[in-house]
């Protein structure tokens, strides 16, 4: 019961306006745990703690706050919390002298787990957002956690890709578990929960507010050995975390894009600055490897970026046959397949990054030649 009291007065203390993990760090180091700050009378506050605005709100509040009403409804709401001394927390994001002294989650954490964040653009490419898939389910299925945010572009695209490998992913959210955001991902968020985990480090009720996402991207590459950026303008909130990642010791990857792409000049940026090229899930793995003991094997799995999981091989196959070393339109290949135009476009753009097909001017294709 002492570990779940302490958490349950860590939650009591985060719904303090004013006051967040931050400032919940530094009382827990003062006092030596949430309970006793909570415990301890109004005077041991001003003697021994700088009178700022938020020990003024937080010994106002706390008059009016029963913490065990706080656990009960995050019990009701399903919400669990968990502190840097369990086991499940993310093991990478503990040793951070700014971990976060209580984490909300949904779903199911592993300590044991081996984390690769996927991150970029909210307004990605048909190209980024199938690279980000195609990486993530790769990744993904050699037994790796992928971390990304959930929002629209390539983050939803590398939840997609895990999910269809059938592996695990971690959403971090800049709001409250009570909510999703954006909204239009509640149904993706749902099948994430299945195997993986919605996580935040704000307490429910919380808006998604433009100020909380930078604190959002910290924990993404926190508990993730590595950060590929798929596709980023050159200021985002990518970069941003990025920039993160480097002040906490990560390894950063970065796939290239189109020349002509806006969304290219971020990730390009990086790699002028020494950022490890990403073509496959290979490239990921000689630089970590630490991973060769941890990745599942499995049988038959291709690890360039681009291959097929055996699900998609109909799909790819009825494309790769109607195609030769003679030009083929994608019109062409349309009428003679009974897949819509976006899934034949979908996988002639993963046949080209699993190096297949060429694309040549005006929408031709023809089978690569190998080397």
């Amino acid at each position: 019961m002492g570990m779940e009291q302490e958490k349950i007065v860590r939650a009591a203390f985060r719904t303090i306006k004013g006051l967040g993990s931050q400032h919940l760090r530094q009382l827990i180091a003062h006092f030596g745990s949430a309970v006793k700050a909570w415990e301890a009378p109004s005077h041991k506050y001003l003697q021994t703690i700088n009178q700022e605005k938020w020990i003024e709100e937080l010994l106002k509040e706390r008059k009016t706050i029963d913490p065990q009403k706080i656990g009960d409804q995050l019990n009701q709401q399903g919400i669990g919390m968990i502190t840097p001394d369990e086991p499940d927390y993310p093991p990478l994001l503990a040793e951070l002298a700014d971990a976060p002294p209580i984490l909300y989650y949904r779903g199911h954490l592993r300590g044991d787990a081996e984390v690769l964040a996927v991150v970029g653009s909210r307004q990605a490419t048909a190209y980024g957002k199938s690279a980000a898939r195609v990486l993530s389910r790769d990744a993904a299925a050699k037994g790796i956690v992928i971390a990304s945010g959930l929002a629209r572009g390539i983050d939803t695209a590398a939840h997609q890709g895990v999910l269809e490998s059938g592996g695990v992913t971690w959403a971090f959210l800049g709001c409250g578990l009570d909510r999703v955001y954006p909204p239009e991902n509640q149904r993706l968020a749902e099948e994430i929960l299945e195997r993986g985990a919605l996580i935040s480090e704000f307490t429910p009720g919380t808006l998604p507010l433009a100020t909380h996402f930078p604190a959002r991207n910290r924990l993404i590459s926190g508990c993730s050995r590595g950060v590929v950026v798929v596709e980023a303008a050159e200021r985002s909130g990518a970069l941003i975390t990025v920039d993160f990642a480097l002040e906490q010791g990560r390894e950063v990857f970065a796939v290239p894009g189109p020349i002509f792409s806006k969304v290219s000049r971020g990730p390009h940026h990086l790699l002028r600055q020494g950022a490890k090229i990403v073509e496959g899930i290979d490239d990921i793995l000689n630089e970590l490897p630490v991973w060769t003991e941890h990745v599942s094997q499995v049988s038959g799995h291709k690890e360039q970026l681009g291959e097929t999981k055996p699900t998609d091989g109909n799909e790819h196959l009825s494309i790769l046959q109607q195609l030769s070393d003679v030009p083929l339109h994608i019109d062409q290949i349309t009428i003679h397949s009974t897949l819509p135009v976006s899934s034949i476009s979908l996988a002639l753009l993963e046949l080209q990054l699993g190096g297949k097909v060429l694309q040549l001017p005006g929408q031709h294709y023809v089978l690569a030649r190998e080397s």
